[in-house]
């Protein structure tokens, strides 16, 4: 059986950051399958993706690209899935040019955007369970739980001068 999860970017140099949404989902216990489908290098790969995620099984697509950023978009375009969209740290503008690639999709093709790096491949994860946690109990628990340990976490110290 596919994993519910799709993590996609465009080159392997994105793994980086990508990594960081696959190991939180790895943590909450959501399956995910990662794969690099470049918009454009591998158009075509992106496209078949794209067009036959559902049918694959795939219920959530992350979508991790820098620069011109046209993958999640490109994804979106291609899918009635949910695609996250992930700008990835460039470079030439520190990413600001992924994220506003990524945020300036032209109406009645959404994709949703977090920030830039490693915070927004995380909350991409994050963003994607609690998707997919409105019909999974034991992920909304999952989700449940980390938000209760983060919390635990900033209570246990009070005093950042403390250490």
């Amino acid at each position: 059986m596919t994993a519910p999860i799709a993590i996609i970017m465009g080159s392997q140099s994105d793994w980086d950051t990508m990594r960081h949404a696959a190991d939180t989902l790895a943590a909450l216990g959501v399956a995910a399958d990662t794969r690099i489908v470049s918009a454009h290098r591998t158009p075509d790969r992106l496209f078949a993706f794209a067009k036959g995620a559902k049918t694959a099984g795939y219920k959530v697509i992350i979508a991790g690209a820098g620069g011109a950023a046209h993958l999640p978009g490109m994804a979106a375009s291609k899918t009635l899935l949910p695609v996250i969209g992930v700008p990835i740290q460039s470079k030439a503008m520190n990413g600001l040019d992924s994220l506003l690639s990524i945020a300036q999709m032209p109406a009645g093709i959404p994709v949703a955007t977090v920030a830039i790096g490693e915070p927004g491949a995380r909350n991409a994860a994050l963003l994607a369970t609690a998707i997919l946690a409105g019909r999974h109990p034991p992920l909304r628990d999952a989700l449940a739980a980390f938000r209760e340990r983060q919390t635990a976490e900033v209570l246990a110290k009070p005093d950042p001068a403390a250490g």
